[in-house]
């Protein structure tokens, strides 16, 4: 972050794809308008940054448990609303490719590409049992404390 633009911070507390996309096209509309903007991912806006494929790692069993029940990765998560056993996300990435809207990979790369700091909780991911290979690259890692840092002086903070 410059210090000298606007801030923006975002907590994604969600791992729903439409909440995940909102976030990601609001973090990229104020990173447009020179925001320093902050994303805080928390427990299941976590697996908006997992990896598709799977990482060999160690892990013990309640860690393998969450591992296997979360979605891995920006293409996997359901929607809040009329999921629909997984036929909604694939209705809404239709319509929504239909409407040339960036999908949510495509938001990511673009907020990465922006400077939009994407920022990993570590406690989170503690009690998740994930692990930093599990992430995607070009990510910061942090607690609670590093958010407030940025979130203090932001003029806009939401919780997705």
């Amino acid at each position: 972050m410059t210090g000298n633009n606007e801030k923006t911070t975002i907590v994604l507390f969600s791992g729903e794809l439409d909440k995940a996309i909102a976030a990601f096209i609001i973090a990229n509309g104020a990173a447009a308008y020179d925001h320093d903007v902050t994303i805080f991912f928390t427990f299941w806006g976590l697996n908006a940054l997992r990896k598709d494929e799977q990482v060999a790692l160690k892990k013990g069993f309640l860690e393998k448990m969450f591992a296997k029940m979360m979605p891995r990765g920006a293409n996997k998560l359901g929607l809040s609303k009329m999921n629909f056993g997984g036929m909604g996300p694939k209705m809404i990435k239709h319509v929504m490719k239909k409407h040339n809207v960036l999908t949510l990979p495509e938001l990511i790369e673009l907020a990465q590409e922006q400077g939009v700091k994407l920022v990993a909780c570590t406690m989170t991911m503690d009690l998740l049992g994930l692990q930093k290979e599990e992430l995607m690259d070009g990510i910061e890692y942090a607690g609670v404390a590093a958010y407030l840092g940025d979130a203090v002086d932001a003029k806009v903070n939401l919780f997705i």
